[in-house]
């Protein structure tokens, strides 16, 4: 039967009712977790021909831009963790791009943008895309050795030589964004069927992104960032009054950095990529967590009543205390020096925890001084070896700018809203300087051996998601409950913020939305401590964010048990190579 696709009214995606429940997935050679079954497939191909964690990572992104462009593409950024076996260390890159160098603040004034933000549409938001570079880096300096780029992007060019079927909830998405596509570039029939979005359960192709992937494979970095991809970004974004320029994209590179890492508990140690990445936030919420448990103010987190009243509070208000700081001072440190250090001392977290109230919501919170005294794809692949890979890629708000530059069949990202119009913020907008950035992966280890890798996506829902997803495993849930559970998200917004600029996404000070599974009588006791608690229902729940988890566990025997869950808030799941 032919099915009239502009007469489906499709409902809200059913993820929404959690109408079924999900096992862990075990397995000893290795597990992808992903938000796309394709994608999954095409991360467990490269583990089958040889390839690591790393070279099955990268698959497994390219695959996610050809099925989830509402969501990441190569014309967005990418951070990595992965975790070594043979060496025991966790290894992290930033695979973030920066303004353009003809971009300042009087610029963008002089195009007629007040307010403190460049807007989400307006190609003067375009950072130079870092995931191109950075898959090729993760292959060739990660990577195994016994694959190559070519066979490790092949499954997601077949997907988009060949077409595919449309998942569910990314149907969703990208028929929300259909105006936006058609609107923001001459060039959107390149992601669209037909001239409008694909509706779920139709197949579409995308090649000219198979184009761009094959020119990728034949010509490395080179490929994307000079020649005619490169062209067709400038040419695009000159279009549209943007001052980038061809040596703008020339000049990039991936960073290879250190990551960093707070001690929980005194068992667990939390990794996390440095600024301009958010992951600091997590850390810096954890050592409060700590302190208030010293400070007596609170009994041991783990032990009280899992998303009680006061369980809820301190993790509320330790976040909160956790932004404030981190929207402040996390920047470009090769721009504006992060004090990373001073925030994570033992003196500062407890200076900060003294402000918590255990009884009552603090009205406003500011940033501190600790010099005196921060729409996305994360997925996680661990191998037969022991590695692991936590990665996480975005275009930023759902497609981006939604601009796809001739011929090439991706959207440009929109990350440079990150920066602030304000002279002498710390991140403030400068020519060529990467802006804050959302996209965080996580890992954690008990000593030197692998116990998590681990990541929530969504904006800024992701290092309150590490946090609660770690504490949910650390009380005994398995790697899927700790998923399933419901969160809490501190100004989620309404789930058109990021590609509208409306609503409160990011205002530490601002509403708290608590998900269906947490009691009525929880967040009224909430409401009367003072937080502005509401409930988060329908697709506004995506703004929990969705996660993958790997977790590594021994047997009594001695062998290594890969046990893997992922979010039912997405279309994907785990599976295990065997």
């Amino acid at each position: 039967m032919k099915i009239d696709w502009d007469k489906v009214d499709f409902p809200e995606p059913v993820f929404s009712r959690f109408a079924s429940r999900r096992s862990v997935v075990f397995s000893t050679k290795g597990v992808v977790s992903a938000s796309q079954p394709l994608a999954v497939e095409a991360g467990l191909e490269i583990l089958r021909k040889g390839g690591n964690a790393a070279d099955a990572a990268v698959a497994v992104s390219a695959a996610l831009n050809v099925t989830e462009p509402s969501s990441c593409g190569i014309g967005g950024d990418a951070f990595c963790l992965f975790y070594d076996a043979k060496t025991k260390t966790v290894k992290a890159f930033n695979g973030s791009g920066r303004s353009p160098q003809k971009l300042t603040i009087d610029y963008v004034r002089s195009q007629g943008v007040g307010g403190n933000k460049i807007p989400f549409t307006n190609l003067n938001c375009v950072t130079v895309p870092g995931a191109a570079a950075a898959w090729v880096d993760t292959v060739e300096r990660l990577g195994s050795g016994n694959v190559t780029l070519s066979d490790v992007l092949a499954p997601a060019i077949k997907l988009a030589e060949e077409g595919h079927p449309v998942s569910e909830l990314t149907g969703y998405s990208w028929r929300r964004s259909e105006k936006l596509i058609q609107t923001a570039s001459p060039n959107g029939d390149e992601i669209l069927l037909n001239g409008r979005a694909p509706r779920p359960g139709e197949v579409i192709k995308l090649p000219n992104l198979a184009k761009t992937f094959r020119t990728l494979v034949a010509e490395g970095k080179a490929g994307f960032y000079k020649g005619r991809i490169a062209e067709a970004i400038v040419d695009l974004i000159k279009s549209k009054g943007g001052v980038m320029e061809l040596e703008d994209l020339a000049k990039h590179d991936t960073d290879w950095v250190a990551p960093i890492s707070y001690t929980f508990n005194g068992e667990v140690t939390v990794y996390e990529c440095p600024p301009n990445g958010q992951g600091l936030t997590a850390l810096v919420a954890l050592g409060i967590l700590d302190q208030l448990e010293e400070q007596g103010k609170i009994k041991s987190l783990l032990e009280m009543e899992h998303n009680s009243v006061e369980y809820l509070h301190a993790l509320v208000e330790t976040l909160r205390l956790a932004f404030a700081d981190t929207q402040y001072y996390v920047a470009d440190p090769a721009v504006c020096p992060v004090p990373v250090e001073e925030l994570l001392s033992k003196k500062y977290l407890a200076s900060r925890a003294k402000l918590i109230d255990p009884t009552k919501t603090n009205p406003e919170v500011v940033h501190g001084n600790p010099v005196r005294s921060s729409d996305t794809v994360y997925f996680t692949v661990s191998d037969q070896w022991g590695n692991a890979c936590s990665y996480i890629q975005s275009n930023y708000s759902g497609f981006g700018t939604a601009a796809v530059p001739k011929g090439c069949g991706f959207t440009l990202q929109n990350r440079g809203t990150g920066f602030y119009l304000i002279p002498g913020h710390p991140n403030a907008l400068e020519p060529g300087k990467r802006p804050y950035h959302t996209i965080i992966p996580a890992m954690a280890l008990r000593g030197k051996e692998l116990f998590l890798s681990y990541g929530v996506m969504g904006g800024f829902m992701q290092p309150q998601g590490h946090v609660q997803v770690l504490l949910n495993i650390l009380r005994g849930f398995t790697a899927q409950a700790a998923l399933d559970a419901p969160r809490f998200c501190i100004s989620a917004g309404s789930p058109e913020t990021e590609s509208s600029q409306t609503g409160s996404a990011g205002d530490i000070n601002s509403e708290v939305y608590f998900e269906e599974g947490i009691p009525d009588k929880v967040v009224e006791g909430l409401r009367a401590m003072g937080h502005d608690a509401r409930r988060a229902a329908g697709h506004g729940r995506s703004a929990l964010g969705r996660g993958q988890v790997i977790q590594q566990v021994i047997d009594p025997a001695g062998n290594r048990v890969w046990v893997a869950g992922s979010d039912p808030r997405a279309d994907g799941h785990a599976a295990a190579h065997i």
